[in-house]
């Protein structure tokens, strides 16, 4: 089943359509049009993600059979993102396992396996910190699945911590793309980050994404407050 036949959630369309006129507000009315009468004001999610592999066609139809698709699981809070229900294990050095790895779709153009320093442990790899797509001399590892095996040469990061955000959320915060911010978060176990990395495009609705040592660190799950700083 392709997941173009999968209609997005009702959620995640009111999400997309918010954000737009969020950004109408930013931008202001075009001529001819009724002028706005409220201010753009961003609206900060923060999620964990939790290891994760992100596939080629070619290696998906390795691990899963020739002419395999992903399907949905979930859909994920960035537009036409989603969690599939394809999952792999995951061997390391010295046959260390990771089951139940979950499939991000849609399709990319290069293969990759993000995971989190106790993930790290767990498998025996010393996967470096890097942006997703940077994947250029990191390691790799043995990938498991349910019609074939892949031997993936590089791709094992640990994805560095980042805030998508669309063209007005940067403009009213005055960040750049690939600039770093900080993100605080107030719980009973406060915390301030450095180093968000900045990943600014129009089609991002605006999200940090922490990994899941990151967020249990923080105990975001019961955070009372977040905020996005220079």
């Amino acid at each position: 089943m392709s997941t173009m036949n999968i209609p997005m959630p009702r959620e995640q369309l009111e999400r997309i359509v918010r954000q737009a006129v969020r950004q109408r507000f930013a931008e202001g009315p075009s001529a001819g049009e009724m002028p706005l009468s409220a201010a753009y004001t961003p609206n900060l999610v923060v999620n964990i993600s939790a290891r994760h592999m992100h596939l080629t066609r070619g290696d998906l139809e390795k691990l899963f059979g020739p002419g395999a698709e992903l399907t949905v699981f979930r859909w994920l809070y960035q537009p036409a993102e989603f969690a599939s229900e394809q999952q792999v294990t995951v061997i390391g050095p010295r046959r260390r396992v990771i089951e139940n790895v979950r499939i991000l779709g849609p399709l990319r153009d290069h293969s990759q396996l993000e995971i989190s320093a106790t993930d790290a442990v767990a498998l025996g790899i010393d996967a470096p910190v890097r942006p997703s797509g940077s994947i250029e001399g990191t390691p790799g590892c043995l990938v498991l699945g349910p019609k074939g095996s892949l031997e993936l040469p590089q791709g094992v990061i640990r994805a560095a911590r980042h805030v998508h955000m669309s063209l007005a959320d940067a403009e009213v915060y005055g960040f750049k793309d690939r600039q770093y911010a900080k993100l605080h978060v107030e719980s009973d176990c406060a915390m301030t980050f450095e180093r968000v990395l900045c990943r600014v495009d129009g089609r991002f609705l605006l999200e940090v994404h922490l990994d899941t040592d990151e967020g249990n660190a923080c105990n975001l799950v019961n955070a009372t407050s977040i905020e996005l700083l220079a």
